[in-house]
Order: C-alpha cells, then sequence, then structure tokens
C-alpha cells in the first residue's frame, strides 16, 4: 500500500475538544538476512510466504574454497601435533636401552681406570714406575669421567623426550595451528544462513545461480514481535500520550480485545503531507508515534489500517 494513501488515514475523531481515536496502520520491522562474504547462491531453503523457526536453514553460498581451508587447516594441525608428540616421546626405547649400555660400559671403564690410578700412585712412592705412567692413568681417568658425563647427559636428555624450550615452542605450533582451524571452520559456517528466530518469510530476494554481495539480503523475515502500530498526533495532542501507555486497537480481522503499548514517540515533527489538510485539521505538523501489541498475533499485516483508541484524560470516564 502507497505510503501517502496510508498517511490519508490519519484523521482525529474528536470528542468534544478531547480526540478519543486516530486512525494508524501496522508496520513491520523487517529482517534482511545476509551472509559477511561475497557468492554465488546455491541453495534456497525457503519459499515466500513459508514460516521458519528459529535455526532452521535459510540459503547456503558456494563453499569449496572454505571447505578445502577446513581441509588444510586440519592438516597442519595433525602435522603440529605429530611434531609435538615426537619431541614429548622422545627416542625409542630401543635406541635408550643402548645408550644405557653405553653409559654402564664407560661407568666400567672409569672404575678400572680409578684402580689403575690408585695402583699408580702406590708405585710412584716406591719408584717402581716412572712419573709418565703416573700421569696417563690420571689423564685416562678424566677421560672417562668426562665420557661418562656425556653419556649420562645424553641419556637423560633422551628420556625427557626434548628440551623445553622446543617443546614449548611445539605447544605454540599446535595451538596455533587449533586457532587455525577454529578460523576456518567459522568461515565455513558463514557460508550458510539460519533463521535467527520464528518468523514469517516475506520474500526471497535472490535465486540459486545467482551472485550476492558482501552483506547484501537474500531472505527478507517478518518476527511475529516485530510487527507494530504506527500514528500520528498534532502538538495539541501529542503531550497526552507517554511511552509505555495502554492503548486499544481496532481494525477488521484484528483480533478482539487486542491492546498495545506505546513503545517510540518521536521528539521531532514532521510536515504533515498536504493530502491530509482539511477545514477540520488545520495542524502542519505531527508527531510519530509507535506501539508495539502486547500479545503478537499472525493476523496483523503491515499496511492494514487500524483505529487507535487514544488514553481517557484524567478526570474523564470513558
Amino acid at each position: 500500500m502507497n505510503r501517502l494513501a496510508l498517511v490519508a488515514l490519519l484523521t482525529l475523531t474528536a470528542c468534544g475538544d478531547e480526540p478519543a481515536t486516530v486512525q494508524g496502520y501496522v508496520e513491520g520491522d523487517y529482517m534482511r538476512v545476509g551472509l559477511p562474504a561475497a557468492g554465488k547462491v546455491v541453495t534456497v531453503a525457503v519459499q515466500r510466504g513459508s514460516r521458519v523457526q528459529a535455526g532452521d536453514l535459510l540459503f547456503t553460498l558456494d563453499d569449496q574454497a572454505e571447505q578445502a581451508a577446513v581441509a588444510e587447516a586440519r592438516a597442519k594441525l595433525e602435522q603440529a601435533r605429530f611434531l609435538r608428540d615426537n619431541l614429548l616421546t622422545g627416542k625409542r626405547v630401543l635406541e635408550i636401552r643402548a645408550m644405557e649400555a653405553q653409559h654402564d660400559q664407560v661407568e666400567a671403564d672409569l672404575r678400572l681406570s680409578n684402580v689403575q690410578l690408585r695402583r699408580q700412585e702406590e708405585l710412584i712412592k716406591t719408584g717402581n714406575t716412572p712419573q709418565s705412567t703416573l700421569d696417563s692413568a690420571r689423564a685416562t681417568v678424566a677421560r672417562d669421567r668426562a665420557r661418562a658425563a656425556e653419556l649420562a647427559a645424553q641419556l637423560a636428555f633422551a628420556r625427557e623426550g626434548g628440551r623445553s624450550a622446543e617443546i614449548a615452542a611445539a605447544d605454540a605450533a599446535a595451538a596455533a595451528a587449533q586457532a587455525a582451524l577454529r578460523q576456518a571452520e567459522w568461515h565455513l559456517e558463514q557460508r550458510s544462513a539460519q533463521a535467527p528466530k520464528a518468523a514469517l518469510v516475506e520474500d526471497v530476494l535472490f535465486r540459486p545461480g545467482e551472485d550476492v554481495a558482501a552483506g547484501q539480503p537474500v531472505v527478507s523475515l517478518l518476527p511475529p514481535d516485530n510487527v507494530l502500530f504506527r500514528f500520528y498526533l498534532g502538538p495539541l495532542d501529542i503531550g497526552k500520550v507517554t511511552s509505555g501507555a495502554a492503548l486499544r486497537i481496532a481494525c477488521q480481522g484484528c483480533p478482539p480485545d487486542l491492546t498495545a503499548k506505546v513503545s517510540f514517540i518521536a521528539r521531532e515533527a514532521s510536515y504533515a503531507p498536504p493530502v491530509i489538510y482539511s477545514r477540520e485539521n488545520k495542524d502542519k505538523m505531527v508527531f510519530l508515534v509507535e506501539a508495539r501489541p502486547v500479545t503478537p498475533s499472525d493476523q496483523l499485516r503491515p499496511g492494514q489500517p487500524v483505529t487507535v483508541s487514544l488514553p481517557a484524560p484524567e478526570g474523564h470516564q470513558q
């Protein structure tokens, strides 16, 4: 319905000097659902006039690139986890056993070299061995002691499974790969749209095979609680309606005992279109007022004319 034709309905019915009713119309705050990225529409799961529940699929865009990105991110995560687990696992059992055997052998060599050193130290006192032999025995002990310490460190490293810095780096790489996977999965999720709440499908704006820009709506929804009433009051009447005030609404086909509460009152006036000028209505400025039904109803349709009963003035019984 043309908006000017609707505004033409805004004529007040007076009761003495005070307005009792005013004509208005039903309006809808539509939810236009799109996706943050551009693409080609692949499927549209709803049709105009159908009803959807929260979470129902509305439409999908092509997602081949996003599917590939998720597969790549999963592979990189598996690789990062394998490298980390390899560091944590350390050497294989057989390798560790071989190193333990080498360490035991060096420990035995060290014990033997210590015995030979003590023997040479006793012989040097009697003059039955040269100084060079004693020096050689001492060098052998030092060599075996160093070799034993080296193998002990290698064995400890093998049992630990890796240096702490390398393990920390592997943990960070695995965490980064996990975050990249979550991001790839999020991008994949953004290729399909679900209904945010129960609603009527007011319009389907694109069909499969058509390209849409980022953020461009594909489906228009009208939830029942997004339906409201609009009417206009002149400067002399606007002060008689307050936010939250209860109103009675009547129209052909409306539910009986329909009530609404004022949800918005414009702070600035608008010029009234010339179509509503008359000898009885000399106001040149009007204020927009919105009211929402106390109980949403599917029987209310945008553009439908309604009669709004204004609150009775104080001291006046309706």
